[in-house]
């Protein structure tokens, strides 16, 4: 696979925000928790940039692995995840706290499951 060792790199990076998110947030308990102090808008930020750089290191996987290593994992939503990336980047001051609430509540452990199994397959 073209640019295996960048393509570790990035699993590396993308895991540890994943991780860094996972600890900030473990006292978010409801999306009110986001909205009604400071320190909670503080975590949604945090969340919503680790978020996007996350989408942004799997655009450039899925570039250096010519689109060949995201499919050895269907079960995980790609596409969404970039799509996500998207929408901060461009569109930052309309992020609803909901949809973050969600994607940390559901997605985001299973996500570091995935990428942490696709460091071990690369090692392979």
């Amino acid at each position: 696979m073209p640019d295996r060792q960048l393509i570790a790199e990035g699993l590396r990076n993308i895991e540890e925000s994943l991780l860094h998110i996972l600890d900030r947030s473990s006292w978010i308990k409801s999306v009110e928790d986001f909205l009604t102090t400071p320190a909670g808008v503080d975590v949604l930020d945090i969340t919503a940039i680790r978020l996007m750089a996350v989408g942004e290191e799997i655009k450039k996987i899925d570039r250096r692995s010519e689109g060949k290593l995201l499919l050895r994992y269907p079960n995980v939503e790609w596409k969404n995840i970039m799509g996500l990336r998207d929408f901060i980047a461009h569109a930052y001051f309309r992020i609803d706290a909901a949809v973050v609430f969600d994607t940390l509540q559901n997605n985001v452990r299973p996500l570091l499951l995935a990428i942490q199994q696709m460091m071990v397959d690369l090692e392979k």
